[in-house]
Parts: structure tokens; C-alpha cells; sequence
């Protein structure tokens, strides 16, 4: 049946407001009330603003004219396309807004984390494809796994376009169920749900008060020290720090793994006369007894320092005097070459590690007499 438009009305067209899959075809129709005294002829259909062509119109009566629209694409702005219906001298007589595009696809890759035990951040991703055209709504939603009524998240975009932060409230020692929803005006996907428990997933704010120092003038050696981060020292927990480090006019980041639970680190086979970036980050473990590592912190600040310019760089001489500290400095520079060699990180510099230099120096130097004296 034709569509008549009310008295308050110019013109009506139908279906108002549809809701499409991309690919679609559609025909729309525009009738205009008798007041108007218009006629199809006198009537003509844009699309966000462009004239489509009157190939694609056709008269359904002396007051309807309607427009085919084929393989729709997805709409251009996520409030819907604008298709209008004007009289012959531009005037507006009626619009309808078309929503073209797909049904939200699964979220997944769904990871939390807590600062403080007390709190949790979680974020995800919208598909495979993402992209839907259509306004897409992201609920996530949480429950304890064994009783409880599910509960939702309100604060939303906390951590990127996806996530949500649930600020309190949230128990110890007992597992918890979080997924996400997805909805538009195709339909509804709901994620996997996953399982954590709150002390297997805290993380903490980058070490503070980090200070990268020279090694008195050995040229190949920096120090670097740090604070816990403050957030969680009264809570029982160890921490693991990793270290990483470039040279001023590179990009790559070398990673120290073993710097374990200390709180100092000295990096060795460095180059002379060198600026170095460092920076430190934090896992905290064993929490309240928890078996699982936590989350890697963000690194800290870049902190920058420069070895010492190396000795023979610099073209002089050391006076006579001055010979017993060259043969010093020499053997030092000898043994933290053979730890670079034979250890490896910041493993702790003891007097066995010493020992152990002291033997290969000398069957070194034995192999060399040994040479020497052959004809």
C-alpha cells in the first residue's frame, strides 16, 4: 500500500530510518501530500549531499517517485547516511537516515591487570575485522566465578578505545569471570569468558629515582641504580627488573634478562666515550603466596650517562709515576673483559669469580712462555 503522509507533513518516505547489511540493495519511496501540490516529476533524491541520478528513479504514482539503491557500502559516518527527498527547487521535503554495515564480530585478545589490588584494567580488541560502520556499543562485564551476580563497568576509555576500569571493590584469593559484549543495530557478539585472579595479574608503577653513574674511569662501565616502586611496599611481594639500553644515535634496545631482585646493576663492555640511554621496569611475583609472575611495568623514564673517553683516544702519556695505576687499570679492564666472557647480566662480581680470572691469567700466561720458548 502507499504510503500517505500526514497533513503536517510535505512528503513521507519509506522505509524510514533502515538498518542494511553492506552489499544490500534498496528502493525507497517519497509520496508527497496533495496540500504540496507537487507531482513525481517535480522531485529528485540526494545522498549525503550528492544527486543521484534519475536513471535510478522511478514514478509509482502521480504523488511517489522512488529511488533503487544497489550493493550498498558501508555508511560513511556511524549516525547514518542522509538520503532526502527534494522538490525541483531544492527545498527539503523529507529525509530518512540509512545504517549500513555488519554485526559486531567476537572481542578478543581481552588482558587486565591491577595496580594496587584493589582495582582492574582490562582492554580488547573488536574482531578480526574491527570495523563495523555502524555505532558499536563494548560492555564488559564481571562476576566471581562460584556466586555473585554479574556486574558491569563504567568507566570506559580509561586505557585506549577499549578498555574499562573497574576502580574497587574487587575480592582477593577468588577467581573472577570477565568477558565483553558487543552490540549495534545488526545484532550482538559476546567474547570468550576468561578467568584471573586479582593477585596473578598486578603490575606496578616503573622503578623510581633511577641513576645511571660512571664506574670511576673505567671506560667500559656504567652503574645503574633504582628504587622499588612505592605502590606496593606494603604489600609482600618480590620484584624481577629488567634493564635495557642504546647508544645515543641508535634506535635498538639491548635487554639485560638476569638482574633478578636487586635494586643496582653494573653494565660492562660499553664504548668509550659513549652517551647511553637506560631504562628499568618492574614484575612483581609471589604475591600474598601467588605461584604466577605478574605483569611487566611500563618502563621507566629514559636516564642517560656517558662512559669515560678511552685513555689511548686521547693520545697521552701516563707519567713514570703514575705506572703502577696503568698496570691496575689494565688488569681490571683485562678481568671485566674475561666476566663479559665467561658471566653474563649483573651477576654479583665475588671473590670467586676473582679466583676463577686469576687461574685463566695465569695458564694464559704460561701458554705464552710456553710459545716463546719454542725454536
Amino acid at each position: 500500500p502507499r504510503a500517505v503522509p500526514p497533513a503536517a507533513d510535505p512528503a513521507v518516505i519509506s522505509p524510514q530510518d533502515p538498518t542494511l547489511l553492506i552489499g544490500s540493495s534498496l528502493v525507497a519511496t517519497c509520496t508527497v501530500s496533495p496540500e504540496s501540490r507537487l507531482r513525481a516529476e517535480d522531485l529528485y533524491w540526494t545522498l549525503n549531499g550528492r544527486r543521484l541520478p534519475a536513471a535510478s528513479y522511478a514514478a509509482l504514482g502521480p504523488a511517489t517517485l522512488s529511488v533503487a539503491l544497489a550493493r550498498l557500502n558501508g555508511s560513511k559516518q556511524q549516525s547514518g547516511d542522509n538520503l532526502v527527498c527534494h522538490s525541483r527547487d531544492g527545498g527539503i521535503l523529507a529525509g530518512s537516515c540509512l545504517y549500513v554495515g555488519l554485526p559486531p564480530e567476537k572481542p578478543v585478545n581481552i588482558t587486565c591487570w591491577s595496580k594496587n589490588m584493589k582495582d582492574l584494567t582490562c582492554k580488547w580488541a573488536p574482531g578480526t575485522e574491527g570495523e563495523t560502520f555502524l555505532h558499536t556499543n563494548y560492555t564488559l562485564k564481571y562476576k566471581l566465578r562460584w556466586y555473585g551476580r554479574d556486574n558491569t563497568c563504567q568507566e570506559y576509555h580509561t586505557a585506549g578505545p577499549y578498555s574499562c576500569h573497574i576502580p574497587k571493590d574487587l575480592a582477593l584469593f577468588t577467581p573472577y569471570e570477565i568477558w565483553v559484549e558487543a552490540s549495534n543495530r545488526l545484532g550482538v557478539a559476546v567474547s570468550d569468558v576468561v578467568m584471573l585472579d586479582i593477585l596473578d595479574v598486578v603490575t606496578t608503577d616503573p622503578p623510581s629515582d633511577v641513576h645511571v653513574s660512571r664506574v670511576g674511569d673505567l671506560e667500559d662501565q656504567l652503574s645503574v641504580r633504582w628504587s622499588s616502586p612505592p605502590a606496593l611496599k606494603d604489600f609482600l611481594f618480590q620484584a624481577k627488573y629488567q634493564i635495557q639500553y642504546r647508544v645515543e644515535d641508535s634506535s635498538e634496545w639491548k635487554v639485560v634478562d638476569d638482574v633478578g631482585n636487586q635494586t643496582s646493576c653494573r653494565l660492562a663492555g660499553l664504548r668509550p666515550g659513549t652517551v647511553y640511554f637506560v631504562q628499568v621496569r618492574c614484575n612483581p611475583f609471589g604475591i600474598y603466596g601467588s605461584k604466577k609472575a605478574g605483569i611487566w611495568s611500563d618502563w621507566s623514564n629514559p636516564t642517560a650517562a656517558s662512559t669515560p673517553r678511552s685513555e689511548r683516544a686521547a693520545g697521552g702519556c701516563d707519567p713514570k709515576g703514575g705506572e703502577q695505576n696503568t698496570t691496575l687499570r689494565r688488569e681490571l679492564k683485562q678481568f671485566f673483559g674475561w666476566v663479559k666472557k665467561h658471566a653474563y647480566g649483573c651477576s654479583n662480581l665475588g671473590i670467586k669469580l676473582y679466583d676463577q680470572w686469576r687461574v685463566w691469567l695465569q695458564k694464559s700466561h704460561k701458554t705464552r712462555n710456553q710459545v716463546g720458548k719454542e725454536p
